[in-house]
């Protein structure tokens, strides 16, 4: 597959490169990982050296990565963080995850506050919650968790289903100077049905949401044409300003090899004129994270 005008205008204009905006490394061995087991086609380490040789095989240069924690425990946090630390940019800024601790009142970013506290760098905490309610009101510490985010400038994520998307939403009409992330297009590899439509539409609706193109590929003979729906929509409703490239790798390399998962989202998105290509594939996230002297706060 030949890549599409976009990234080759990346690569012919921009010498700093692409920034991946979602990448996970673990070491099962080091710390555990909750959900990982056998036959789930994964390795049981990937560190910074396995990043670094898969991103070598982009058809553009790949600058720097956000590594988004994989679990969910302070043990796996200050270990991704060490990782980061000693081998940015591959991997750079760092989301970790939210795990509420509800009965600790000062702890608003839930396990990841000892972190903060100690002044690691942590650049956002991303809500994993796929499997809970619709609305979200099963999470604790929701509105607590914005504001200190809001407050220290950093940014939350959220993985959730397509039915999740208005709670989103409201999240974010409630908390309007924050900083929001939606991860895989809150669709993944699901149908991008009218009804995503209409509840990413409600997400965008928010000056100051993203989403991220990242999850969406699948082994469907059929993958490039649903993978462009859900691209263009995002286009439409966001603005390629409020998006992000991220390849998901390694979870991404059960589907492609990075330089295939690359290309394949440059095919899916329409054409961009040279801003627009910037802002998804380095800009936004560069601006969002801290990327190359976009300093966040450790607060």
């Amino acid at each position: 597959m030949a890549p599409h005008d976009g990234v080759n205008r990346l690569l012919g204009e921009r010498a700093d490169g692409v920034v991946d905006a979602h990448v996970h490394l673990w070491d099962t061995a080091a710390v555990r990982v909750s959900w990982f087991r056998d036959g789930l086609g994964l390795p049981a380490r990937v560190g910074p050296d396995d990043l670094a040789r898969a991103v070598a095989t982009s058809p553009v240069p790949v600058r720097a990565a956000v590594a988004v924690q994989a679990a969910d425990t302070e043990g796996e946090a200050r270990w991704l963080a060490r990782q980061a630390a000693s081998h940015a940019p591959l991997p750079g800024p760092v989301v970790l995850q939210y795990d509420a601790r509800p009965d600790d009142p000062h702890a608003w970013a839930g396990m990841a506050q000892a972190l903060i506290d100690d002044g690691v760098p942590v650049a956002g905490l991303r809500l994993a919650v796929p499997g809970g309610a619709a609305d979200l009101s099963d999470v604790a510490g929701l509105d607590a968790l914005c504001e200190g985010l809001a407050a220290s400038g950093r940014v939350l994520e959220t993985l959730v289903r397509p039915d999740q998307l208005p709670a989103v939403a409201a999240l974010a009409g409630r908390h309007p100077v924050l900083d929001l992330v939606v991860c895989h297009l809150g669709l993944g590899t699901g149908d991008p049905d009218a009804a995503w439509r209409d509840a990413l539409a409600a997400v965008a609706a928010r000056p100051r949401a993203h989403a991220k193109l990242s999850g969406l590929h699948t082994t469907a003979p059929d993958d490039a044409g649903r993978t462009a729906a859900a691209a263009r929509a995002a286009v439409d409703l966001l603005g390629p300003g409020r998006l992000l490239f991220g390849s998901d790798w390694p979870m991404s390399a059960r589907v492609a090899p990075y330089a295939q998962i690359v290309e394949r989202t440059a095919a899916a998105l329409p054409p961009l004129d040279d801003a627009a290509a910037t802002a998804v594939w380095s800009g936004t996230a560069t601006r969002l994270y801290g990327v190359r002297g976009h300093r966040r706060r450790s607060t």
